[in-house]
């Protein structure tokens, strides 16, 4: 007669075997939380906070592993039925693919927090702390499908009805493979995408950008997509292959720095070099200026007015902005008070008029 200790079928598991394998376990959790509570503490000591990261990161997914592991060495020495065994045997390897899946993800999370809180974006001259996060969050989200589609796979090949379908399936792959990359193209083209664009970075987060007319910035890169604010707080979503394949403008790809351009039409008698010598005043005394270009020229020459355009300069594209709007109703303001000659007027010439008699002749 077999030993009841070590013999088990789907009826039940007998009191000796269920106390050894929950000893197993108990075991593991005291490990677990001794071993955590000693790294928790030694993380706490250090002055980065990357060790904190990590640790609580790790530390239930490597729980559940521990228990799983437990378990496996509480069962080992046991019998099992056959279909106690099979079960055991499909079901442990599909949880442990799970299990390391869970432990990569939040390991793939902890690395990009890690990244992001060593580069601070807030600062002033932010392009490679931008360039980073950027980089970082790309790989982040094809990291975390690529270990997505590995896990289910390894949970599916646990299955041995799904090894035996898919072997079935193989005469038909070519067809198969045909029609899923015909179907799954516009998806497959913005991932590959999404990989150049990572090292390529034609964008990168908080740019300036120019897209189908519109003024914003990239808040967000997906795997497939990015989502730009516009400056009204509307949101538009571009797919990634769009940056690789059309013409658009970005404002900060080397630095925020930007030039700004006011403006002006006035009348062709106009004092430019006063109107010039105002501008550069205004400009001059605005704190958004950052003290490298303030100019004024003469740039169109029409009958009734001439244009003159202000250039400006300002550390990024939402302070040259304002600062634009601000040295233009200044400079406005100025012609209006104290140049009134200066704007535009409408002028009409008659035959009898007297000056024009006197200045060019009745036969004109």
């Amino acid at each position: 007669m077999a030993n009841p200790v070590t013999d088990l079928s789907f009826s039940g598991i007998s009191p000796a075997a269920a106390l050894s394998i929950g000893a197993s376990v108990a075991i593991a959790f005291v490990i677990h939380w001794a071993f955590f509570a000693v790294a928790t503490r030694l993380a706490r000591r250090g002055k980065s906070e990357s060790d904190d990261i990590l640790v609580a990161a790790v530390r239930q997914p490597t729980r559940w592993l521990a228990v799983l592991l437990a378990l496996a060495a509480g069962l080992q020495p046991l019998t099992l039925g056959p279909r106690v065994g099979s079960i055991w045997s499909i079901g442990s390897k599909m949880v442990l693919a799970l299990l390391i899946g869970w432990l990569a993800l939040r390991l793939l999370k902890a690395g990009r927090q890690i990244v992001e809180m060593k580069s601070d974006i807030s600062v002033e001259d932010n392009l490679k702390a931008r360039r980073r996060h950027t980089r970082v969050r790309i790989l982040y989200r094809i990291m975390q499908f690529v270990t997505g589609f590995i896990v289910v796979a390894l949970m599916l090949i646990a299955i041995p009805g799904v090894r035996t379908v898919g072997v079935t399936l193989m005469a038909s792959a070519g067809l198969a493979g045909l029609a899923v990359g015909a179907a799954a193209q516009p998806a497959l083209k913005n991932l590959i995408a999404g990989i150049q664009m990572a090292f390529s970075e034609p964008i990168r987060l908080d740019d300036v950008v120019i897209v189908e007319g519109e003024w914003g910035r990239v808040e967000d890169i997906r795997l497939t997509y990015v989502i730009i604010r516009i400056w009204d707080d509307r949101r538009m979503i571009v797919p990634v292959s769009y940056f690789l394949e059309k013409p658009f403008q970005n404002w900060t790809t080397q630095t925020s720095d930007l030039l700004g351009t006011v403006f002006f039409h006035v009348d062709p008698t106009a004092d430019v070099g006063r109107i010039r010598r105002k501008f550069v005043e205004v400009t001059q005394a605005n704190p958004r200026w950052d003290k490298r270009v303030a100019i004024v020229q003469v740039t169109e020459h029409r009958t009734d007015a001439l244009e003159l355009r202000g250039l400006l300069s300002a550390r990024n594209a939402a302070v040259a902005f304002d600062l634009r709007c601000e040295v233009r109703e200044a400079v406005m303001e100025f012609l209006r008070k104290e140049m009134p000659e200066a704007l535009p007027r409408r002028r009409q010439l008659q035959d009898n008029d007297e000056e024009f008699t006197r200045r060019f002749g009745a036969s004109v």
